[in-house]
């Protein structure tokens, strides 16, 4: 595409009506609008002919969809999505990732430029924003995934945008740290020192969590295909940007149970969340082609397995550590399960800790582990859902997120199957204690779509 992209809202958010310039945001998390309820974004990449779609579902009811202002076939909007206050308004605002974006002409069988396109809240729901791209684009993907978080303590968040394919094996862009321009780090920057190679997606998963507890977030970098020993065993590698610190985790390292194998994708998935209630975020990395059926052969789709490593006041450590996989819970660990591909983290019983929903594609199910003050993640109260799908996001309950209230905010589970283009809403409800709290009989479906409609969730 020749021209930049400008993004539009294709059904009107608010006809005929305008807002007060008093009117503003209250700070509650995925609240577009500032109306104190929830939104959900769901993502269709595939939507018109691969070209993309986001539609968003506001509490009100209404539902906005979003595309370029001049779609292409092939360039798929809304493979990556991000939540976050990018402006500091207390507004929520939308990153949506378009990784096969071509910036000039397409290049017929490469892999896109990729730009990311922002979209701000307001009392009126969201508005076009700017548009974000490398300034020398290659085959570099940039925008296929993308993560919010404060990584300098300003509480606004910044913007973490991967690019698995730049050049010599992939590299992460954050944007708006305090006093930095666009800031790109790579496994040859000086302070990360990695080993890089073209095929290790080094940045194909983000995330950010505050780990050590001291009100800045750290940043985390899947890279699924990385062969540090072996061929595509895969790494997740901590990153502190503002100390300059670098810490690559496999399951080769000090701590971290099991063993690194050809094919295992450790960090294809990250999710952060407070699972033992001791105020610092701890780490849950997917392990989706963990083999554990005998006779799998290299490069099949594994059973699965996820590994958490709880925060510390010096950060993660894998002394704490811990491997799940479905031979400790409910169910049955099968070849092509990948237990593991999608994760997310919320507090679906309201007691103060997270819980972690485990994606299991195979299966067409979600696993919910519950957790304790106690101790954490626990292999009792584990609840399986079958048949909603097995992508995975959390949405704040209407109404649990009150900022004055005392009790814990509660938090339900949105669950796709892109496949069927069917996204389920499944309350949570305030049962204290190792219980998973999501109560799967009273899910309601909250759309339906084409283009793998709930690719994404946010």
């Amino acid at each position: 595409m020749n021209v930049p992209l400008v993004a539009f809202l294709i059904v009107p958010l608010l006809t005929g009506m305008t807002q007060s310039p008093a009117a503003q945001c209250g700070g509650g998390p995925s609240d577009f609008d500032g109306d104190g309820r929830p939104d959900v974004a769901v993502a269709a990449p595939y939507d018109d002919r691969r070209a993309g779609s986001v539609t968003i579902l506001y509490g009100s009811g209404e539902r906005v969809k979003l595309t370029q202002d001049d779609p292409e076939p092939g360039d798929a909007f809304g493979a990556a999505l991000a939540v976050g206050d990018f402006d500091g308004d207390r507004c929520a605002d939308l990153a949506v990732g378009v990784p096969e974006e071509f910036v000039g002409e397409r290049v017929p069988g490469a892999d896109g430029n990729g730009v990311v396109q922002l979209y701000h809240g307001s009392t009126g729901g969201l508005r076009p924003g700017e548009q974000l791209a490398l300034a020398k684009p290659s085959s570099d993907r940039f925008g296929a995934s993308l993560a919010a978080g404060d990584l300098d303590g300003d509480d606004r968040d910044e913007l973490v945008v991967g690019a698995p394919g730049l050049r010599s094996g992939g590299g992460v862009t954050l944007y708006w740290m305090k006093g930095r321009k666009p800031y790109q780090i790579t496994q040859k920057t000086r302070w990360v020192r990695q080993a890089a190679k073209v095929t290790d997606q080094w940045g194909e998963a983000v995330t950010t969590g505050d780990f050590d507890g001291d009100g800045r977030d750290e940043l985390v970098v899947g890279a699924p295909s990385d062969s540090v020993t072996m061929d595509g065993q895969g790494s997740a590698t901590v990153l502190d940007p503002r100390r300059k610190t670098a810490l690559r985790l496999t399951q080769s390292s000090a701590g971290i149970g099991g063993s690194a194998e050809k094919w295992d994708a450790f960090g294809a998935a990250l999710t952060t969340g407070d699972f033992d209630a001791d105020g610092r975020d701890d780490l849950a990395v997917g392990v989706p082609g963990e083999g554990l059926t005998a006779g799998q052969r290299a490069m099949d789709y594994g059973d699965g397995a996820l590994h958490v490593l709880y925060g510390t006041g010096r950060g993660l450590r894998g002394a704490r550590s811990e491997m799940w996989t479905q031979r400790l819970l409910k169910g049955t660990p099968r070849y092509y399960d990948r237990f593991g591909a999608s994760l997310a983290a919320g507090d679906f019983n309201g007691d103060g800790d997270d819980e972690l929903a485990v994606g299991v594609p195979g299966e067409n199910a979600v696993q919910v582990l519950a957790a304790s003050p106690a101790g954490g993640l626990t292999r009792h109260g584990d609840l399986l859902i079958k048949g909603k799908g097995s992508a995975v996001s959390v949405l704040p309950a209407v109404g649990g997120y009150q900022a004055l209230s005392k009790r814990p905010p509660l938090y339900g589970l949105v669950v796709a199957a892109p496949d069927e283009g069917v996204v389920t809403y499944v309350p949570g409800s305030r049962e204290p204690g190792a219980r998973a709290g999501l109560r799967p009989g009273k899910a309601r479906r909250l759309g339906t779509g084409e283009g793998l409609y709930g690719y994404a969730l946010s």
